[in-house]
């Protein structure tokens, strides 16, 4: 028998006015983590939040690069 897992990946993109990239990031895992509890739990599926955040002035997190990599899919140059 053969597991298959399937990943259900919510992305959530903001381009704030301030610099304050960091605090919406958070702000926005925080507000999906019930929702990915419930996904978890009713369809029995891996998940996991995706937060884009631009600041107006291009500022970005650390992180950005990281969460752009876990976006399935073909990558154009």
């Amino acid at each position: 028998m053969m597991l298959i897992i399937i990943t259900c990946s919510s992305i959530d993109a903001a381009i704030p006015g301030d610099r304050n990239v960091i605090k919406i990031e958070s702000e926005k895992i925080l507000k999906y983590k019930d929702l990915i509890i419930e996904i978890q739990r009713i369809w029995i599926m891996k998940t996991k939040v995706i937060p884009v955040i631009i600041g107006e002035t291009v500022a970005v997190s650390k992180a950005l690069r990281h969460y752009l990599s876990n976006i399935p899919g073909k990558e154009r140059n």
